[in-house]
């Protein structure tokens, strides 16, 4: 079964979105996409077996989070004090942490607060491990883990690559400690970035060859995010298949953690033009910054799509001078940093001082990575609901920018 294959709710038609009504800038998260999402999201735990839990960082709209309880997530992960704060105050379900290393200051309230801990080293469960020991002792039932690199990905970005050459996160085969196993009672991985079902079936495989045999002491297997079951053509029956066979298979209960296939496609970045400045080529400065509002375009890197946008023509040795078939503008952002630039677009109209320009898909991990750079002004946080209603849930001021700083 693929995405297509199973009955998605409908979803508010973008021509229908009145742009100009929403004020600028704002993230809008379309009520309507996210509810497809969920159901989706839903189906597949439902089918599979598995629990679903959302990412914080992928997406941690906690405006959002009773839309996410309505269909059966239970559950979120974090990866730090602050993110599991916001578990346990928003989200009211499960609290499972992973962190790549815990500080002495913050593993007290983290143990408070946590269901669930994977711990990335084996250092840090025998730094941690009466800390942990005591709470068990004191009635707190708390599941434990240990991350593993099964040294194996199929990620073309290094930056995005958990099991690359000499890893920081999670431990390979060569440095597991089978004599440190008691007290914990799960394996946690992640080697996905929006990868298919296919992907994590060849990751299983290797997963099961080089730690199956410690497998039947493990009550769960948490196999990370990156799975990407709301991308239009995934293979959802093939994920529910081998998510079920690695169930009956090793008698496991499984967690799935994906962050992307919360927020994909579910909203957008609304910008508008603020000047058009003509230096051989035309550019439009918004009032949004790639570096501040888009980090990824940088880092990644990758280029968002622009609704009514196209690419330019590929270079045929053109004079820097000519103009290529409709209207050409470079599209920058208002800090001061010479490289805040998303790339060339080609319009079908004029640029004019006002006009919006809508980013898409800009709800997922793009959310959660912004930052007050430059003291430029943050977008609005919003919903568009079902009913056409548009709700402004969040303004940014200057005590937002100031309180970052001392």
């Amino acid at each position: 079964m693929t995405v297509s294959d199973f009955r998605l709710p409908d979803v508010t038609p973008v021509s229908e979105v009145d742009w100009a009504a929403i004020p600028s800038p704002a993230f809008v998260l379309d009520e309507s996409r996210l509810r497809r999402n969920l159901a989706l999201i839903s189906h597949v735990q439902r089918e599979s077996g598995a629990q679903i839990i959302v990412a914080f960082k992928g997406f941690s709209m906690w405006s959002t989070f009773g839309w996410l309880r309505e269909y059966g997530i239970t559950g979120a992960t974090a990866s730090s004090l602050n993110e599991a704060r916001l578990a346990r105050e928003e989200m009211q379900g499960e609290v499972h942490v992973y962190a790549p290393a815990y500080s002495d200051e913050d593993f007290g309230p983290i143990l408070e607060l946590a269901d669930h801990l994977v711990f990335n080293s084996f250092s840090q469960w025998e730094r941690f491990r009466p800390q942990v020991q005591a709470a068990r002792a004191a009635g707190r039932t708390l599941h434990v883990g240990i991350r593993i690199n099964p040294e194996y990905a199929e990620v073309e970005t290094d930056l995005y690559n958990p099991a690359g050459p000499f890893s920081r996160l999670g431990v390979t085969r060569r440095e597991f400690r089978e004599d440190l196993l008691d007290g914990i009672d799960g394996l946690h991985f992640h080697t996905l970035c929006e990868k298919d079902a296919d992907t994590l079936e060849r990751t299983l495989e290797v997963v099961e060859r080089n730690f199956g045999e410690f497998l039947p002491r493990m009550k769960w297997v948490n196999f990370g995010g990156g799975h990407l079951m709301t991308r239009e053509g995934y293979d959802t029956a093939r994920l529910i298949r081998v998510v079920r066979q690695f169930r009956e298979k090793h008698g496991v209960h499984v967690i799935l953690e994906p962050g992307s296939a919360f927020g994909w496609q579910t909203g957008w970045l609304v910008s508008s033009v603020l000047d058009v400045v003509h230096n051989v080529k035309n550019a439009a400065l918004l009032d949004v910054s790639v570096s501040a509002h888009m980090p990824d375009v940088l880092e990644m890197p990758y280029r968002p799509r622009i609704l009514g946008a196209g690419d330019p023509p590929q270079d045929d040795h053109r004079e820097a001078v000519d103009t290529p078939p409709g209207h050409a503008y470079i599209i920058g952002g208002t800090t001061c940093l010479a490289g805040d630039v998303v790339g060339e677009y080609v319009f079908d109209h004029e640029l004019r001082i006002g006009d919006r320009v809508v980013f898409d898909d800009m709800i997922h991990y793009t959310m959660v990575k912004t930052t007050f750079f430059n003291g430029v002004k943050h977008p609005d946080i919003g919903i568009l609901h079902t009913d056409g209603r548009y709700e402004r849930v969040k303004t940014f001021g200057y005590e937002e920018f100031k309180a970052k700083l001392s």
